[in-house]
């Protein structure tokens, strides 16, 4: 009897950050849901949907995002690998760094791991980020962040004023 390490076969618990500010918006969205289902990866929670200012660029279209908790026995490499191959088949067109984009898809957390090489997790800048912690928030209201160890409740009041006031969930 072969024994199999059972690290490899884990499902592991991952928030993706899902984002769009070109095109149907929603529909963007809901397809690069669609498409992570068809690539293995389950959705178990979704936020609602956020419309939030474009960064760093206020003057481009507002984005729309949500926050999804997913598992999948992907590892970290292979799971940023689908969503890049995802958002390409939905559109996406190499430009500019934080230009429009049909959508935008990030791991935000990976099973808290925190990783330097290869892929940064978590996300570097997921504690700034209003679009990101409000739908977190949303889902999962006892996360923390992996490297810093701080509650989201910390982090989302460690946001500006303005941060907070000019995101809306739809």
């Amino acid at each position: 009897m072969i024994k199999q390490d059972t690290s490899e076969n884990q499902v592991n618990i991952i928030y993706l950050g899902i984002g769009s500010n070109l095109g149907n918006k929603k529909l963007n969205i809901e397809k690069a849901k669609f498409e992570l289902i068809q690539n293995n990866i389950n959705i178990l929670k979704s936020s609602s949907y956020y419309k939030s200012f474009s960064w760093p660029n206020n003057k481009n279209p507002k984005f729309l995002n949500i926050v999804i908790k997913v598992h999948t026995i992907l590892n970290p490499i292979e799971l940023l690998k689908k969503c890049k191959k995802i958002e390409i088949h939905l559109g996406r067109k190499k430009s500019p760094k934080n230009s429009p984009r049909i959508c935008d898809i990030d791991i935000l957390d990976y099973n808290q791991i925190i990783k330097k090489n290869g892929i940064l997790l978590p996300h570097p800048r997921i504690h700034n980020r209003n679009f990101v912690l409000l739908p977190l928030f949303e889902i999962n209201k006892n996360w923390t962040h992996p490297a810093t160890k701080h509650h989201i409740k910390r982090l989302i009041s460690s946001l500006s004023n303005r941060d907070i006031t000019s995101i809306k969930q739809i």
